[in-house]
């Protein structure tokens, strides 16, 4: 008999595994992605100090359009950029989140890079 998974577990499986190899820093922060089905998340963290530096998501007042599809994966990608830009971010260590690196999670990558991050 096959048993059903659980994605949600699978995931959470996954980022403690990818969690236990990374790490972000004031210079070097963890760039975070969370993803839900209707929005998509991203932070800035600074795991040594236990602070998010920069944020940016698909529920800010500024953002326009559909917020979960690849499209508004990658401006919050730039937005994120951009924020952290401004605080002299320019190396972040990208942490997917137990997601695959495909559609939104590698669109927002994609912004980010664009946006001027290097990972």
């Amino acid at each position: 008999m096959v048993s059903n998974f659980n994605k949600k577990a699978m995931r959470l499986k996954r980022h403690i595994r990818v969690r236990g190899k990374i790490s972000g820093t004031a210079q070097c922060p963890r760039l975070n992605v969370f993803r839900s089905n209707a929005n998509i998340y991203a932070q800035l963290i600074d795991d040594v100090n236990g602070v998010t530096l920069a944020s940016a998501n698909t529920l800010e007042k500024g953002f326009e359009g559909a917020t979960g599809n690849i499209e508004a994966a990658k401006k919050v990608g730039l937005a994120l950029a951009e924020r952290a830009k401004a605080k002299g971010i320019e190396e972040v260590v990208f942490d997917r989140g137990g997601y695959l690196y495909h559609g939104r999670v590698a669109a927002l990558a994609e912004g980010a890079r664009e946006g001027g991050l290097k990972f």
